[in-house]
């Protein structure tokens, strides 16, 4: 005779849906009672910021002084991969769909990547902290070609700054900026936090973006911010990561007009200004950029950070630059010189040929028609498995993926995210593309909370790897219940430093 399961509090009456709810509500109402939420507060410098300097194990003595600033979602994202058996000798056991960077092996029709490069006397002292002039002229004469035919004022080597990556080009902008507020938007670039933390002259001044505007940027309301709040600086990324949305055309331009009108600094991440994807195949090989718009490269205050990184598949050169107006990047000369030192000057070299306008409207043309169908392939898969997308991207290549239709725990990033490294599969919770630089809120209160970011960067066959992952923690929630997600993770206390070994 079977029996009928009887609820856990002690009620005569059979398991229920209310008990389900009940019992879901009481263990998942606060971070303080969902074991992903508290391992993510452990990790150093994840904790409200306070007085006292944040370590990995407060027993231990630290380095007087010294505080974690709190790593970014890539980074921590690595460090619980690894307590969970990620490596980089098994990594192709392991699907990486947090990773922020596109796949950089050969595409269809795209020219081919340098395979060596030459190393001339000269190229191994240090370059200027500006960059070789060379590098400049190329970076100059490609926005000109690209962007600014037919205009005046043009681009040259004095309005480029190369820098040995992004964050360095954003760091060193930073740096130079005075006592001001600096607005930002949630959700963004989740190195804006650390920015935005680090270099405390920036005081920041949040604006929500909303999904039922499809995260768009409201112009007409940031020109009554600047008014009311002071506005004198405004950060963003765009294309927009992780929302995969972006700024182009008449908003764009109205942006570009908004900062030489209130003459308010605008500094746009353009990363991802190939990343596009018209629907009308006519349209491949266009990019978008701020640089379009610009009247007077040397008096409209607009910053235009970009590099080989993302759209010409090159991460690990880091060779970037930041594009702007002469006295800026005279300063940024001075910031470099104390923050980063400059970019690898034989790399400066081979990256010029990289930059031939004819080149790069190949490298476009591939590229757009290749990460078109990966994000049309992933979108389908998603789709048929019943997750939300809410709003699909336009450019970029992330996903931002709504849980909130799955039942808790399921429904928050960092819990699906540990679920997910049990099937070895890595994704980027919401919670680290809600810039908030004193990490004070309730995580279970961010806005980006049910969310994770999945990168449709790889190669094809890894993000099928990484959505069988998720099918199969589906197909587990309905033949096992609730009950079977939210603990049991693996715990790590070497945080970084296993990371180093392994890099």
């Amino acid at each position: 005779m079977s029996h009928t399961p009887y609820s856990a509090s002690g009620r005569s009456t059979p398991y229920h849906l209310r008990d389900i709810v009940h019992d879901v509500m009481k263990t998942y109402r606060h971070e303080k009672e969902s074991e992903a939420h508290m391992i993510f507060r452990d990790a150093a410098g994840h904790k409200p910021k306070s007085v006292l300097p944040q370590t990995v194990n407060p027993e231990e003595e630290t380095v007087p002084g010294i505080q974690h600033p709190g790593s970014t979602g890539v980074i921590y994202c690595s460090d619980r991969a690894m307590a969970n058996g990620f490596s980089y000798a098994s990594s192709h056991e392991w699907a990486n769909l947090g990773q922020g960077a596109p796949e950089v092996g050969p595409i269809p029709d795209a020219p081919p990547k340098p395979q060596s490069i030459p190393l001339p006397e000269d190229s191994l002292e240090y370059a200027p902290t500006t960059g070789i002039k060379a590098l400049r002229e190329a970076v100059a004469t490609l926005y000109n070609h690209t962007y600014r035919q037919g205009k005046a004022s043009q681009y040259t080597y004095e309005n480029v700054c190369i820098v040995p990556g992004g964050r360095a080009g954003l760091s060193r902008v930073a740096a130079v900026v005075g006592d001001v507020y600096c607005s930002y938007q949630v959700p963004d670039y989740t190195a804006y936090d650390q920015v935005l933390g680090a270099f405390k002259r920036l005081i920041p001044v949040p604006t929500s973006l909303e999904a039922d505007n499809n995260y768009r940027l409201d112009i007409e309301q940031t020109r009554k911010d600047i008014k009311n709040q002071g506005l004198e600086v405004i950060i963003a990324s765009n294309p927009r990561n992780p929302t995969g949305q972006v700024i182009q055309g008449d908003e764009l331009k109205q942006l570009v007009s908004l900062a030489r009108e209130a003459t308010t600094t605008v500094i746009l991440d353009e990363f991802y200004s190939w990343y596009i994807y018209p629907e009308d195949e006519a349209e491949f090989g266009k990019s978008i950029s701020s640089a379009q718009y610009i009247d007077d490269v040397n008096s409209d205050p607009v910053v235009i950070v970009d590099g080989l990184t993302k759209n010409w598949r090159l991460p690990g050169w880091r060779v970037c630059w930041v594009i702007g107006p002469k006295n800026l990047v005279t300063a940024l000369s001075q910031s470099g010189s104390f923050l980063d030192g400059g970019a690898n000057h034989p790399l400066q070299l081979a990256a010029i040929d990289l930059l031939k306008p004819e080149r790069v409207h190949l490298e476009k043309l591939a590229l757009q028609k290749h990460f078109k169908h990966k994000r049309d392939h992933v979108l389908r898969r998603l789709k048929t498995l019943g997750f939300r997308v809410d709003v699909p991207p336009q450019a970029t290549f992330y996903v931002w993926l709504n849980l909130e239709n799955l039942p808790a725990p399921l429904n928050n990033g960092l819990t699906f995210f540990e679920e997910l490294l049990k099937e070895k599969t890595i994704v980027i919770p919401g919670i680290f593309f809600d810039i908030n630089p004193a990490h004070r809120r309730n995580l279970f209160n961010s806005p980006c909370h049910h969310f994770v970011r999945l990168s449709f960067g790889p190669p094809l066959d890894v993000l099928d790897m990484g959505i069988d992952a998720m099918e199969r923690v589906l197909k587990k929630a309905k033949k096992e219940g609730m009950r079977a997600f939210g603990h049991g993770y693996s715990k790590s206390v070497e945080g970084s430093a296993a990371f180093e070994k392994l890099v």
